[in-house]
C-alpha cells in the first residue's frame, strides 16, 4: 500500500482481524461505491507486495462491498436480508440516518424513510448477521439522536438509549463524525467509539475552492457561531494561526419554536473583525437560520469574505435564503462533508463547496481492519500546517500576491 504508507505513515502489512466486508445501507450507496473503490485500489497494490495478505479466506473477494436488504411489507413492517455468508468477517456497516430521500410504500402511501426507521433497519441488518460475523462494527457518521444527548427535565436519552442497543446487539466499535456532545459515549464505556473530526478535509476543500486566502492573523479569522462550537473553532484557529472571536446567543427560554428556544440577539465577544476573512465552523446546518443571522452580523462589524464550515448540512427550509444571502454578499461559500444526504439543488448551489470524506474513510476501515491504532488519522494537525504550506507555495508559483 505504497500510497497508504506515504500519505499516514501506516504499516498494512500484517493479517488482518478477518476478511473484510462492507455494507452500505440505503442513502449510503455513493459513499459506500466511493469507499470500496479506495479498498480496492489499495488491496491490489497490497497483492503486489505482500503474499501473506491473501492467507485470509475471502480477501481476495472482487469487491468489499456486501449485499443486504430491508424489504417491506404493505403495512411498512420490514425485515434484514442478507445475500451472502459474513461468518468469520469483519463487517463494516455504513448508514445514513438521515437520508431521507428513500422512502418505502405503506397503505399503498410512499413514505419518507425518518432517522428511527433506518435506526431500525440498522438493527435488522445486525440482527441478520446473527453472530456469525468476527467483528461488527457502525460506521454513522450523523450520530443517531445525538442532538437528544442530554436531559434537562423529564427527558427520553435517545442516543445513549440506541448506543445501548447497539452495544447489547454485539457491535464492537461505533465510528461516528463530530459528535453533538461525544460524552455520550459515556453509556457504552465497554466498546469502542471514536469521534472523528473531518478537520483536514473541510480545510483542504476551502484551498481548493478558494485560491486567494491569506492566513494571516491580519487578513483572516475564525469566529465560533456559539459557545457549544467554542472548542473545535479554537482547533481551528491554533492550526491555522489566526485570531479566534465567538458569538453568545442570547435565546428566549420560555418559548419553544420548532423544538427549539428562538434566539433573541447575538452577542459578539472578540477582536476587530473589520476587512478580515471569516471562517465560522459548526457541527450542522439545519434550517440556516441562525449561520445566516451571525452573518448579517459580521457584515455590520465589516466583515471582508465569509466562509461557513460544516460537518452535516441538512437544509431543512430549503437554500432559497442562501441563495440569496449569497446573492446579497453576505456569504461567500458553504463547505460541507458527503457524509449525509444533499439534495441536488443544493450540489449545484454556485456557494456550496463539497468535501469528500470516502478516502478518508476508508483509511479508518483499513487501519481498523489491520488492527492499528488511529491516532495519526485522528490528529491531523501535521497534515493540515503541511498542507497550508504547501497552499502558500503554489500561490507564490502562481504569481499570487497577497496584501
Amino acid at each position: 500500500m505504497k500510497q497508504f504508507l506515504t500519505e499516514w505513515g501506516k504499516d498494512l502489512n500484517s493479517i488482518p482481524v478477518g476478511p473484510l466486508s462492507l455494507i452500505a445501507m440505503p442513502g449510503c450507496e455513493e459513499l459506500g461505491e466511493k469507499i470500496n473503490n479506495w479498498l480496492q485500489k489499495w488491496n491490489k497494490l497490497q497483492e503486489v507486495q505482500d503474499e501473506e495478505f491473501f492467507t485470509v479466506p475471502g480477501a481476495n473477494r472482487d469487491s468489499f462491498l456486501m449485499k443486504a436488504y430491508c424489504p417491506r411489507f404493505g403495512t411498512g413492517e420490514s425485515k434484514g436480508t442478507l445475500k451472502e455468508s459474513v461468518r468469520g468477517y469483519d463487517v463494516y456497516i455504513l448508514i445514513d440516518v438521515c437520508a431521507y430521500n428513500k422512502t418505502y410504500k405503506m397503505y399503498g402511501q410512499e413514505v419518507p424513510m425518518s432517522p428511527d426507521d433506518h435506526f431500525q433497519d440498522l438493527k435488522r441488518i445486525i440482527a441478520a448477521i446473527g453472530g456469525k460475523a468476527k467483528r461488527v462494527n457502525v460506521i454513522m457518521p450523523m450520530l443517531y439522536e445525538s442532538r437528544q444527548h442530554r436531559r434537562t427535565s423529564r427527558e427520553s436519552l435517545d442516543c445513549a438509549m440506541g448506543l445501548q442497543e447497539l452495544e447489547n446487539m454485539g457491535v464492537d466499535n461505533i465510528i461516528t463524525f463530530d459528535a453533538h456532545d461525544p460524552r455520550v459515549q459515556n453509556a457504552i464505556p465497554l466498546i469502542g467509539f471514536e469521534n472523528v473530526m473531518p478537520t483536514y478535509q473541510m480545510i483542504k476543500a476551502l484551498c481548493k475552492s478558494e485560491k486567494e486566502l491569506d492566513f494571516k492573523k491580519e487578513n483572516m479569522m475564525v469566529v465560533s457561531p456559539d459557545e457549544g462550537a467554542l472548542k473545535r473553532n479554537i482547533y481551528y484557529a491554533s492550526v491555522m494561526g489566526v485570531d479566534l472571536g465567538m458569538f453568545y446567543k442570547r435565546r428566549d427560554y420560555t418559548t419553544v419554536v420548532n423544538g427549539r428556544n428562538p434566539i433573541i440577539a447575538h452577542e459578539y465577544l472578540g477582536d476587530s473583525v473589520e476587512g478580515k476573512d471569516i471562517l465560522v465552523v459548526d457541527d450542522m446546518i439545519a434550517s440556516g437560520d441562525s449561520i445566516l443571522d451571525l452573518c448579517k452580523e459580521l457584515k455590520k462589524r465589516k466583515a471582508n469574505r465569509i466562509f461557513a464550515a460544516a460537518t452535516f448540512a441538512f437544509f431543512t427550509n430549503g437554500i432559497e435564503a442562501f441563495n440569496k444571502a449569497y446573492e446579497e454578499g453576505y456569504i461567500s461559500r458553504v463547505i460541507a462533508t458527503n457524509l449525509t444526504y444533499r439534495r441536488p439543488e443544493v450540489l449545484s448551489a454556485p456557494w456550496f463547496v463539497e468535501a469528500d470524506m470516502s478516502k478518508y474513510i476508508s483509511y479508518i476501515i483499513a487501519t481498523l481492519n489491520h488492527d492499528r491504532s488511529l491516532h495519526d488519522l485522528l490528529n491531523p494537525y501535521d497534515k493540515i500546517k503541511a498542507h497550508l504550506a504547501k497552499y502558500h507555495e503554489d500561490q507564490m508559483a502562481a504569481g499570487i500576491r497577497l496584501v
